[in-house]
């Protein structure tokens, strides 16, 4: 090969490339941000809706059907979600994979502003978002003071949160708990009764009069001068003086005689607790773009420098959660692995090559590669990651590949007694053509992967271009750098048996000429006895399907990651108020502080979910906490976290009866929404909810089924107010009138802000508190009629009764529906999920009730088709790659053998480790069908060689085998070794790369015991067949040439 001369006698230029490639992948390294997972969108837009004191009925019918109709018409939907909830519509657009997010994120708000008008008056302005991974905290904080609590809240709300929030790639910071002060206006019933006034009359009188109007200029020729009227109140006796009315004849009323006026405390909705200490919540998101790393080191340093500003006030904020910690643990973790590998590498090649300079040639290719592939990481705009450096991780074994085959077949030149310039040429244009094939079929099978539009596909982009591109390099350095420095440094290593160590090379030596000669006999065997041999496959194919049958190998979408922490939901009785919540909580907390595996616990009583499917809406009788347990080798037992959190909800149960208790790890990729996700729809809620019921208790009866709920939930008790319109218009009053007066006096009115200094506070305008305790103060509620000139009661008009309702509707697609959710203990959610199929199986859903999957199955459908349709592309790719190589459609086959039998060892590898089949398994399989093929590639192309030379089919056979067993036995084991440390790892994000290195590991085993024998088998009888088929061909030939 005149490049490898070319390479060999001038080396200046590969000298000069390789070093600008690593000053590049040096420069580059230093550039590149730390991240948890690649930056990928998920084609999702929520549009969400307020619709303050409308119960689920009313936002449907008034806000969720009307945004539905108008969202329908947008292109590339796939699913619209709906749920209409107390105060709130929430709804879900789903659009197929591949759609422009941003595009249809326009397109659906220009939608809502064409329909905003025909929302109801007192709707808040819907909101849009784009759902991302970045939606989750990458912080939670608590922040705590000396002084008193309302001056801290809003220290913290108007200085410390715009501070933070100034930080660059901060999104949104959050707070929740805390007490807010508040200017509040109870408004005695007994009193408006005497006085005949209504609330409405009292709240439109104060907002009316505290306003301010810019109201021109005075001019003259020499100067101008803003004209302002002031009308805010500037103290609480402007408000107590305040005249509501003056009746004729009479003195005027003000507010003072109807209301109590007080500088007060908003009513608490919500509190934060970190390690049993109340304080302010702070949840801090990112930016989609946005580096989560980086956000931390300067939220700590901003942290530090305003305590350090405020000591006198013992201002302090406690890091209750940093998600950087666990991306860098993560990145450690990778990172020990990933010099293990190179560590283990090194030493197969020392123990194959018996010399440190030829361990040293082959071992180039890894720094090479690496440092190289941080410069392309840096171009293509990728982070340090999970998944780039999971990549180089596995990529080991396979970079020392190429440098493998090339320096053990300059090798056996030497052995044949020729120089390193002669041996070198030699073995490079021998063996130069397999080298390349065997890269490319590794290159191309992730090809399919970066075509493929799915958030699996964008998930695995970055580590598919990694592999591929240090593949590629390390190539380039088995063509350049390996045979330059084999040219120079090479030589035949002649072992001393008195050195102990090159003694037991020597005895290596030995073992592996006997098993070099085992294998030749054992070929000949195969070889005389195919059908035999076939037969033992088939038995092993059969015994293999039918161990997976029994379900060993669970099925999932992803492993979660243990991080140490889980999510623990308490719910009391629907009817419990917030101080009650909050007692209980403190006592679960307080237990749960006691145990010696437990380091914190972050309480979010009352308050709004914080994950990706969090509705935004708190619950006074629900409460969060976040556990985070102590390492896992401190925990007595060591029991990892799901099995510890199974062990204190058992515990929970006991202690606390009557508590509805709901747990999940904490793991790496959070979906927001549940692994099991059954949506059952039709057109009768009372129907699809008695379904929903029968289903769910099947799923409980289910092993591995854990915290089954139906989203639709009657009882939620209501007052249900039934206005008799005929009866309301006769008094002169409308239905906007009548819900402004509700809303006002049970949940009050902050329309109008109290100035004070330059701060502004909300005045909160409401019925006292003893005015609306229970149902029958809502029939006491007046409204002034103008026909009558006199208040009327609410019982005039309309019917007031206490009744039950659902505290959310949904819909699915336009029609009714209802949601059965869980969680799995101990099994895998796609092994439950078969379980559930088949059980509707044998008992089907009533007619006219439908069923679509959510959560883990929708995923594990998407993601396995889109890896499953990837390796079909794979493999025809892998085929064409070969069929050009060899200008033969038949041997390209031979070698595809090679990828059945690997599937074996997979599957024994994953039922042997407790491991899963989930996306990081499949993508272990696709990653095999370029590994795999490579043994069969170099028996196959150095027997067409031999044949070439004229060597006859069997002994050319034979020959192949024997000469190549050396370099697939070296390419294979440093390729297994060097993902050992991964697959055996146990630190941050190891579940993931775990499943992926046994399945590489199982099926390169099996592939390297199986190929040997298989492909050469298959390649002798190929052989045969055509010889006697072209034998044939030429007599039929030869007797139509005969003249007659």
């Amino acid at each position: 090969m005149k490049f490898i001369e070319t390479i060999i006698k001038r080396p200046s230029m590969i000298i000069v490339l390789f070093s600008v490639l690593a000053l590049g992948g040096l420069f580059s390294y230093k550039y590149l941000s730390y991240e948890l997972m690649p930056e990928f969108s998920v084609p999702v837009v929520t549009v969400t809706t307020v619709y303050p004191g409308a119960a689920p009925s009313e936002v449907e019918s008034e806000v969720s059907k009307k945004i539905e109709d108008a969202v329908s018409g947008l292109d590339n939907i796939d699913d619209i979600i709906t749920k209409s909830l107390e105060n709130a519509s929430i709804v879900i657009i789903q659009f197929k994979p591949g759609t422009d997010i941003d595009n249809a994120l326009d397109e659906t708000q220009r939608k809502i502003n064409n329909m905003v008008s025909d929302l109801p008056d007192d709707v808040e302005t819907p909101s849009l978002s784009k759902i991302s991974p970045s939606d989750q905290p990458i912080m939670q904080l608590l922040a705590t003071s000396a002084l008193p609590n309302e001056v801290f809240y809003q220290q913290v709300e108007d200085r410390y949160l715009p501070l933070l929030q100034q930080i660059p790639g901060v999104a949104e910071i959050t707070m929740v708990g805390g007490d807010k002060r508040e200017i509040r206006i109870n408004v005695d019933d007994d009193k408006l009764n005497y006085y005949g006034l209504s609330l409405l009359q009292v709240t439109q009188a104060i907002n009316q009069a505290n306003l301010e109007f810019p109201t021109g200029k005075v001019k003259s020729s020499s100067e101008q001068i803003t004209l302002k009227l002031a009308g805010k109140f500037t103290s609480l006796d402007d408000i107590r003086n305040l005249v509501i009315v003056t009746p004729p004849n009479g003195s005027p009323i003000r507010v003072g005689d109807v209301a109590q006026i007080t500088d007060g405390l908003a009513e608490t909705e919500s509190i934060s607790r970190y390690n049993g200490q109340n304080g302010i919540g702070l949840f801090v998101k990112k930016q989609s773009d946005a580096n989560a790393v980086e956000i931390s080191r300067q939220m700590q340093e901003r942290l530090a420098q305003i305590e350090k500003e405020n000591a006198k006030d013992k201002v302090k904020f406690t890091i209750a959660y940093d998600s950087s910690v666990f991306t860098l643990n993560s990145v450690e973790a990778v990172t020990h692995d990933l010099v293990l590998a190179v560590v283990l590498v090194a030493a197969v090649m020392l123990l194959f090559l018996h010399s440190f300079r030829n361990a040293l040639i082959v071992m180039v290719s890894v720094p090479a590669s690496l440092v190289s592939a941080f410069l392309f990481m840096y171009v293509m705009g990728y982070s340090l990651n999970l998944m780039t450096l999971l990549a180089l991780s596995l990529v080991i074994g396979i970079l020392v590949d190429d440098s493998i085959v090339v320096l053990e077949n300059i090798q056996r030149h030497l052995e044949m007694g020729k120089d390193r310039w002669k041996a070198t040429l030699d073995g490079v244009s021998e063996i130069g053509f397999a080298a390349v094939a065997i890269t490319l079929v590794i290159v191309v099978v992730f090809v399919p992967i970066t075509m493929v539009n799915s958030v699996i596909a964008d998930l695995l982009r970055q580590f598919s271009l990694t592999v591929a591109f240090s593949t590629l390099v390390s190539l380039l350095v088995s063509f350049t750098l390996t045979p330059w420095l084999t040219s120079r440094i090479a030589r035949l290593e002649h072992l001393n048996p008195k050195n102990p160590f090159q003694a037991f090379l020597l005895w290596f030596e030995r073992r592996l000429d006997a098993l070099s000669h085992w294998y030749s006999n054992a070929l000949a065997w195969v070889l005389g006895h195919k059908i035999a041999f076939t037969g033992i496959l088939a038995v092993i194919f059969v015994v293999t399907g039918w161990v997976m049958g029994l379900g060993i190998v669970g099925q999932e979408f992803v492993a979660q990651g243990d991080q140490g922490k889980f999510l623990l939901t308490m719910k009391l009785d629907k009817s419990a108020s917030l101080q009650q919540n909050n007692l209980t909580a403190r006592r679960v907390e307080e237990y749960l502080r006691k145990k010696p595996e437990v380091a914190a616990i972050f309480a979010n009583v009352g308050g709004a979910s914080t994950g990706m499917a969090s509705t935004g809406q708190g619950e006074t009788n629900r409460t969060e906490l976040t556990v985070e347990l102590r390492p896992v080798e401190e925990r007595p037992g060591h029991l990892p976290t799901e099995k510890y959190m199974i062990e204190v909800r058992k515990e929970l149960a006991k202690q606390f009866p009557g508590l509805e208790l709901k747990s999940a790890i904490i793991g790496m990729v959070n979906s927001g929404s549940s692994p099991i996700e059954m949506i059952l729809s039709g057109d009768n809620l009372d129907e699809l909810m008695k379904t929903a019921e029968d289903v769910a208790n099947r799923l409980r009866a289910m092993p591995g089924a854990n915290d089954i709920k139906v989203s639709v939930e009657s009882g939620n008790p209501e007052v249900q107010v039934n206005i008799d319109r005929e009866k309301m218009a006769k008094l002169g009053l409308n239905i906007q009138t009548v819900g402004a007066s509700l809303q006002n006096a049970f949940a009050g009115n902050d329309d109008s802000k109290y100035r004070d200094g330059a701060e502004d506070y909300d005045i909160r305008i409401m019925l006292d508190a003893f005015d609306r305790k229970n149902p029958e103060d809502v029939k006491n509620i007046t409204f002034f009629s103008p026909v009558a000139n006199r208040p009327v009661r609410l019982t005039e008009f309309a019917d007031v009764r206490l009744g039950s309702g659902p505290s959310m509707l949904e819909r699915k697609n336009r029609r009714t529906s209802v949601t059965v959710t869980g969680n799995t203990l101990g099994i895998g959610s796609g092994t439950l999920i078969n379980s559930i199929k088949q059980d509707l199986v044998a008992k089907p859903l009533p007619a006219g009730v439908s069923l679509s999957w959510g959560g883990d199955a929708k995923n594990q459908d998407e993601g396995f088709g889109s890896l499953g349709l990837a390796m079909m592309a794979a493999l025809v790719l892998v085929y064409f790659i070969m069929v050009l190589l060899y200008d033969s459609f038949i041997y390209p086959l031979v070698v595809l053998f090679s990828i059945p039998v690997a599937v074996i060892g997979a599957l024994i590898a994953l039922a042997l480790s407790s491991s899963n089949m989930s996306i990081f398994a499949m993508l272990g399989m696709l990653m095999l069908i370029g590994l795999v093929v490579k043994n069969a590639i170099l028996i196959v192309d150095f027997a067409n060689q031999l044949k070439a030379q004229g060597m006859p089919y069997k002994q050319a056979v034979l020959k192949a085998g024997e000469e190549r067993l050396r370099p697939i036995l070296m390419t294979t084991i440093a390729m297994v070794i060097g993902m050992i440390p991964i697959a055996v790892a146990s630190g941050a994000g190891a579940e993931w790369k775990n499943s992926l290195a046994w399945v590489l590991i199982g099926g390169l085993t099996s592939s390297m015991i199986l190929t040997v024998f298989l492909v050469p088998m298959i390649y002798y009888l190929v052989d045969r067949v055509a010889e006697r088929w072209g034998r044939k061909k030429k007599k039929v030939y030869e007797e139509e040439s005969v003249p007659v």
